[in-house]
């Protein structure tokens, strides 16, 4: 073999290998779970008919927006493995495929390594998540559930981020006559902790009837909503919903009751 001949070889090989770590960059949790297999979103969409998709999301994010026809079984939940195993026996032959949000969000793989573990056979993560098939397949998606899916209503970083207020500046308002200040965090998570006792409303995502009773009364009164939950990740969810009730002036606490109390140990530190 001639000097050129392996000059091209060892060029090719690093360019497979910048290849692949740009991949690994894009998709860290493919590093952190090398041992997942997983699916790209094009091949998904062609065998969507042919697999089981689960949403291993919470409820509230999958009754927001999801793959049409896809399965929820919250990762977390303490029945997951037994939902999933009862998913095999009804399908023995199929490939089941979860997915979560986007391409930095573990949980699908975590999904698939949870099954693994106890010998659930032919699972695999699709990591591109929900934002990139709703973008690309909207017509195999639905929001609020609504099909097909109007990619102008995807929220992008940008908009999200136009609603996002640091704790301090979140903080400085919570006192002003023209704000309601909701705590929509679980029910386990507000008794754990109050931020602000006497002063914020309480309304669990999946209570849409407390949610509306407030979205309302801030159009009704011409009030902002200032929001948190508890890492500053539901939220973004949320804002689908207030986009879809017309709730034109509300902002959110930029990373929950996590930053919140970050803060607080910060300003007090020794």
């Amino acid at each position: 073999m001639n000097i050129r001949a392996i000059g091209l070889i060892l060029l090719g090989q690093l360019f497979a290998f910048m290849g692949q770590a740009a991949g690994t960059d894009e998709f860290p949790g493919r590093k952190s779970f090398p041992a997942v297999p997983y699916i790209e979103l094009e091949e998904l969409h062609q065998k969507r008919d042919k697999v089981i998709i689960v949403d291993v999301r919470s409820a509230y994010e999958y009754d927001t927006l999801r793959i049409k026809g896809a399965v929820n079984v919250n990762v977390h939940d303490s029945g997951f493995l037994d939902a999933m195993q009862k998913l095999r026996n009804d399908n023995p032959d199929k490939e089941l495929v979860t997915y979560c949000n986007g391409r930095t969000c573990n949980k699908s793989y975590e999904a698939v390594q949870k099954c693994r573990n106890i010998k659930i056979n032919n699972v695999t993560a699709y990591d591109a998540g929900i934002l990139d098939w709703a973008k690309k397949y909207p017509q195999d998606a639905e929001l609020l559930g609504k099909n097909p899916v109007d990619p102008r209503k995807l929220i992008g970083n940008d908009k999200f981020k136009e609603h996002l207020l640091d704790p301090k500046k979140f903080d400085s308002m919570v006192a002003n006559d023209n704000v309601i200040v909701l705590d929509v965090r679980d029910r386990f998570q507000r008794e754990a902790s109050s931020i602000y006792p006497g002063i914020d409303k309480r309304a669990a995502l999946d209570d849409k009837a407390a949610l509306d009773k407030y979205f309302a009364k801030a159009k009704k009164d011409r009030k902002t909503l200032l929001i948190y939950d508890a890492a500053g990740k539901q939220v973004e969810w949320l804002m689908y919903y207030l986009e879809d009730q017309n709730v034109s002036s509300y902002y959110f606490m930029h990373g929950g009751t996590v930053a919140y109390y970050k803060d607080l140990r910060k300003q007090f530190a020794p």
